[in-house]
């Protein structure tokens, strides 16, 4: 039986304004902020992304003015996110190369964003999505992971997901799939012991891989 993705994610977007909005959503249709925020909140909780994402941005926030800030400055700005060393040498590195290749400005295609160092697909996805608000799937580990609960795809990882998703998810669902599932996933579907009893999508999903729920 195909999963009916139309029914699924009516019914989330009925419910997603009872959950919290992931972080990198309050910067949304700026593209150099989503650029900075979704670095820092790689493997980083929302909480702590929020604040240091504004930190840094209240610093600097164009590419020109992070270029120019000492990497121990950015270093403090973002602490105490996840890896923040690598994090304020990466951003450092993406303002420079932002300069040097495309004139201070954010690409608006992810294969071009890729090409900046320290930059994935699922950064390069967000940006595209909620930066230029342009159609493009961010697959992060909420995403690839329901994704497969439901059948919808069979994944084995985050890249062969969005390729799955490209040839198969509605366009029109696109620049939507990544908020709604990441909102899901990390207030209902969780990834130890989801809330199944509670979950409105319970008589659509086949709970593929599930092995223990509430």
């Amino acid at each position: 039986m195909t999963f009916p993705i139309e029914r699924a994610l009516t019914v989330l977007r009925r419910e997603v304004g009872k959950w919290k909005v992931p972080a990198v959503g309050a910067v949304a249709g700026k593209p150099f902020p989503v650029l900075v925020s979704t670095v820092i909140s790689l493997r980083t909780k929302d909480a702590v992304t929020l604040p240091a994402s504004a930190r840094l941005l209240a610093l600097a926030d164009t590419p020109r003015k992070l270029a120019a800030l000492d990497a121990r400055r950015i270093e403090r700005a973002i602490y105490p996110a996840s890896f923040f060393r690598v994090k304020a040498r990466t951003l450092k590195g993406a303002a420079r190369d932002l300069l040097d290749r495309f004139d201070g400005r954010v690409p608006d295609d992810v294969d071009t964003l890729c090409t900046i160092k320290g930059v994935g697909r699922k950064t390069a996805n967000l940006v595209v999505t909620l930066g230029w608000g342009k159609p493009g799937i961010c697959v992060d580990t909420h995403v690839h992971r329901i994704s497969n609960i439901w059948g919808y795809v069979r994944t084995k990882n985050p890249d062969a997901t969005e390729a799955a998703l490209r040839r198969k998810l509605p366009k029109k669902h696109w620049m939507t799939y990544n908020d709604l599932l990441v909102a899901f996933g990390q207030n209902l579907c969780v990834p130890v012991s989801p809330w199944c009893s509670r979950c409105p999508l319970s008589d659509l999903c086949p709970r593929r891989g599930v092995k223990r729920s509430r």
